[in-house]
């Protein structure tokens, strides 16, 4: 166990998000809830992971699947009690492992109290909690898209002004410019770490500090001031507490900053550069490509060699946003297992931080559904928005197979039996038809599951330094076979390999691994000079 007395304790730590919608339903009602979480604490325990990422569990209308949030300091009824949430926090810790809640300060939904104070008049003292700019009804302030869809300017005739959200309609922009706004999101973040939360995942921070009369949403020029403001007032008050952003638009120099190891800003971001190589220069996630291995080598060891040392690195290849990776960028059918643990492998060699989303350490795989059984407004909006432009519905259905985000929102597998163990009821987003061969119960009774091999790559990450300190170097970096790469410090060297094909391949060691040490190996002894198919390893050896 972590000993989280120590300030960056997170640095040697692997944390698992869970997205309680789809976690575990104990009422029957066909929607996770937290009791659900706390049954399976020991499952989570077993794994061996240090935190639980919590995508939100506060009161909101689910426009956006919570991400709407219309009462911070509040329980969803849907997931629970706040007695629930207290109770969580210290079964959770008891067992060593941390609470990570998600925060949205970017927006909030219309349902707000304050937003609807807002729309009262102009002279209501919340009204600039939010951007408003004047236009009249068929003339919005300018032509800014919003993120689902449509514009991202709604009218509000009874003040004769337009609201701005990025996202949904019923997510309006939060004015951080105004200081009562920030004051009153800090006393909220301050609830939390008192009721005992030990970190948070920022929502989309990098686009708090908008400036759309010049349409900027990310990476706005006050950007920095106000989360090193956010920081002071809040997350500074407990050593040890952990942040993670989420931005979009990071690049390795802005994360230098977002992750500075003055701890001003933030521990580390979720950047999002290797989740975009697999579309089209140019065009929006659904537009497919295939995977190009050698850019996602060089994208991964830019950030590795950009941030040693002078920042921290978050390590993640599913979220609630994502497509399960083994469908992604591995073989779901005859290869699912061994490619599951070969990108785990690739992964958890790196310098940073991992994070597991709920059933990758199960190899769960992208589902196909039919257009009307898709919840998510996102898969909507694009596919109304394609249809409408004369795109061939098949082509688009194809897209949303491959990146839709209801891919990672079916219901977590937890058995053979009738859906897959999450609920009595009818769950809110259909089960994957292939949870009675993949499911946690199989993966425990298997000791070759893709369970267990999560659970040995989370003890290698603190038995070992390496994994927390060595430098980066990729091996055979031309190669659009395999993925290979050096940790290295000053007495070990920790080569990390891994095949992307379902073919053989040739791969000889660099030198000096001949009596090195097999830490972990996804098909049995490694043989010097070939990969087989989906192959992966990590070998230590002496300097």
């Amino acid at each position: 166990m972590l000993d989280k007395t120590k300030p960056d304790w997170w640095k040697s730590a692997v944390f698992y998000q869970i997205y309680p919608k789809s976690f575990q339903d104990t009422d029957g009602d066909g929607v996770g809830d937290l009791r659900g979480i706390l049954s399976h604490l020991d499952y989570l325990a077993k794994l061996g992971v240090d935190g639980i990422w919590l995508s939100p569990v506060y009161a909101s209308p689910q426009a956006d699947n919570g991400y709407d949030i219309s009462d911070y300091q509040a329980i969803n009824s849907d997931f629970g009690t706040m007695e629930d949430m207290e109770e969580l926090i210290a079964q959770a810790r008891a067992r060593g492992i941390s609470i990570i809640m998600d925060l949205v300060l970017n927006h909030t939904s219309d349902e707000h109290r304050w937003f609807q104070e807002a729309c009262k008049s102009r002279e209501n003292s919340y009204h600039d909690y939010y951007v408003w700019r004047d236009g009249a009804p068929d003339m919005p302030p300018n032509d800014m898209k919003a993120a689902f869809g449509g514009s991202a300017w709604t009218y509000v005739p009874a003040l004769g002004q337009y609201y701005f959200h990025q996202f949904a309609v019923k997510q309006p922009d939060l004015n951080w410019d105004n200081p009562a706004v920030r004051r009153e999101l800090y006393q909220m973040i301050r609830f939390w770490m008192d009721k005992g939360i030990e970190g948070f995942r920022l929502d989309v921070i990098d686009q708090i500090a908008k400036d759309p009369d010049r349409k900027i949403t990310a990476n706005g020029p006050r950007l920095h001031e106000f989360l090193q403001e956010l920081s002071r007032e809040t997350f500074q008050r407990r050593p040890g507490l952990v942040t993670v952003g989420e931005a979009w638009g990071a690049n390795v120099e802005r994360a230098r900053l977002y992750s500075n190891q003055d701890g001003s800003e933030l521990s580390m971001v979720f950047q999002f550069e290797q989740m975009g190589l697999d579309q089209q220069p140019g065009g929006e996630k659904w537009d497919l490509a295939p995977l190009p291995l050698v850019r996602l080598k060089e994208s991964f060891a830019h950030w590795q060699q950009g941030l040693y040392g002078q920042g921290w690195n978050s390590l993640f290849l599913d979220n609630h946003d994502l497509p399960r990776i083994v469908s992604r960028w591995g073989d779901d059918g005859k290869w699912r297992v061994r490619s599951a643990k070969m990108l785990a492998t690739m992964l958890h060699g790196m310098q940073g931080t991992p994070y597991i989303y709920q059933g990758e350490e199960l190899g769960m795989t992208n589902i196909r559904l039919p257009i009307e059984q898709y919840v998510d407004i996102e898969i909507h909006g694009m596919y109304a928005e394609r249809i409408a432009r004369g795109d061939n519905p098949a082509d688009v259905m194809a897209s949303i197979y491959a990146k839709g985000r209801d891919n990672a929102r079916t219901p977590m597998q937890w058995s053979d039996g009738e859906n897959a163990g999450f609920t009595t009821g009818t769950p809110w987003l259909p089960v994957n038809p292939n949870y009675r061969e993949i499911n946690a119960a199989a993966a425990l009774a298997d000791p070759d599951s893709v369970f267990y091999y999560y659970q040995k790559l989370i003890r290698l990450r603190k038995e070992h330094p390496i994994f927390r300190e060595g430098d980066f170097e990729l091996v055979d970096a031309k190669s659009e076979q395999i993925f290979a790469y050096l940790r290295r410090t000053e007495n070990e060297t920790l080569l990390v390999a891994c095949n992307f094909t379902g073919e053989t391949v040739p791969f000889v060691w660099p030198e000096g691994f001949g009596e090195a040490a097999l830490l972990i190996s996804n098909c049995g002894e490694p043989e010097n000079g070939t990969l087989r198919p989906y192959e992966a390893f990590m070998l230590l050896g002496r300097r």
